[in-house]
């Protein structure tokens, strides 16, 4: 899907595809001003669509809130968003052309959330690609994190999710509970029932399974690579036997 995507990019019937401002936004790039609109003239956008336009309207968004792109997170942004060689130059059109556009980012993640609101992880996914953004150069700045937050809230992810998505890319070693979700009050046997449940419902597999965009397997990747870390810190702090290791992500 991606190549087709890419490929696709520089035609304004794509942008009538996505609808909204997100396909208002895919329209520019091609030269055509399409109305920014609610829903797609041809019925609801494929959420591949919706989601790699998002996140890079999104990422674009939040490299201007804090003024400044580093390498690290342009290197991140490609790890997440595959763009073939070919089609590199349209990708960065379309960041530039979303970090320059009057419209906010409050109406793109508006987009976003109304197209998954059936599909809560999806939005949790696409918080997570923002976050493996922001987090690239080391520090998540005070610029970002109030961008993610805002973004956090349009898609109505709860506070303590937030906290959750937040500690699996700030560097925290010190609380791997709160990575998982989980209670330091809850005993060895929970604490398996839990991990493995987590797992179980955010493996990359399961996203693969159900169809989902590469940018969402990527994130889902280095979500579970993290989850695994914090278990195993666990494990280790807690003294728990070997059958009890994380299984590979």
């Amino acid at each position: 899907m991606a190549s087709s995507f890419w490929g696709a990019l520089g035609g304004g019937g794509l942008g009538l595809v996505i609808g909204g401002p997100l396909g208002a936004l895919v329209g520019a790039l091609a030269g055509h001003v399409l109305v920014d609109r609610e829903g797609a003239p041809f019925g609801p956008a494929p959420r591949e669509l919706v989601f790699t336009t998002g996140l890079v309207a999104l990422a674009a968004k939040m490299a201007r809130s804090d003024g400044v792109v580093t390498c690290d997170e342009v290197t991140a942004f490609r790890r997440i968003v595959e763009v073939p060689p070919d089609q590199q130059q349209r990708i960065e059109a379309l960041f530039d052309l979303a970090k320059q556009t009057s419209a906010g980012f409050e109406a793109y993640a508006t987009q976003i959330a109304g197209a998954f609101k059936d599909e809560p992880a999806l939005l949790e996914d696409v918080l997570d690609g923002l976050f493996l953004i922001a987090a690239a150069d080391g520090a998540i700045h005070e610029a970002e994190h109030a961008y993610l937050q805002a973004v956090a809230g349009i898609f109505g992810i709860a506070e303590t999710d937030f906290a959750r998505i937040e500690a699996r890319h700030a560097r925290r070693p010190d609380d791997p509970y709160l990575v998982l979700g989980a209670s330091r009050e809850m005993n060895d046997a929970e604490l398996k029932r839990h991990y493995r449940r987590l797992v179980a419902e955010t493996h990359p597999d399961r996203e693969i399974a159900r169809g989902l965009p590469e940018e969402a397997i990527a994130i889902a990747t280095r979500r579970i690579a993290a989850i695994n870390a914090a278990w195993d810190a666990i494990q280790k702090e807690r003294g728990m036997s070997r059958s009890l290791a994380p299984e590979p992500a």
